[in-house]
């Protein structure tokens, strides 16, 4: 029977470095990255009730909300929501240029799942 031998493998930072090479990629990472930024952002109220959803057109972030009060909560603050995201989107080298709020695209997560 022939012994195999393993010595072609890929140092971790040799794979984080290819896959960094993909635009999609990175600009799903950034995306995150913004997102993670919302509780900061809306307060811990608001960030209880509602989440980044998805990115449209490139700049512009639509918000899941729990509920349509919710939605228009936020849309009346939208302007200072968008002031106080403007340093984690520079930081981010990445542009913002208006939020959406839309209750449809609620989805209630199960943290009950063993």
């Amino acid at each position: 029977m022939k012994k195999i031998l393993y010595t072609r493998f890929k140092n971790i930072d040799d794979i984080i470095a290819d896959l960094m090479k993909n635009a999609a990629i990175r600009k799903a990472i950034t995306r995150a990255n913004l997102y993670k930024f919302w509780k900061k952002v809306a307060g811990e109220k608001f960030a209880q009730n509602s989440k980044p959803y998805s990115m449209v057109k490139g700049s512009i972030m639509v918000i899941a909300c729990k509920t349509p009060t919710v939605a228009q909560e936020l849309m009346l603050r939208k302007t200072q929501l968008l002031v106080k995201f403007q340093p984690y989107v520079e930081s981010l080298n990445m542009k913002l240029t208006d939020l959406r709020f839309d209750a449809k695209k609620w989805i209630e997560e199960d943290n009950n799942q063993a």
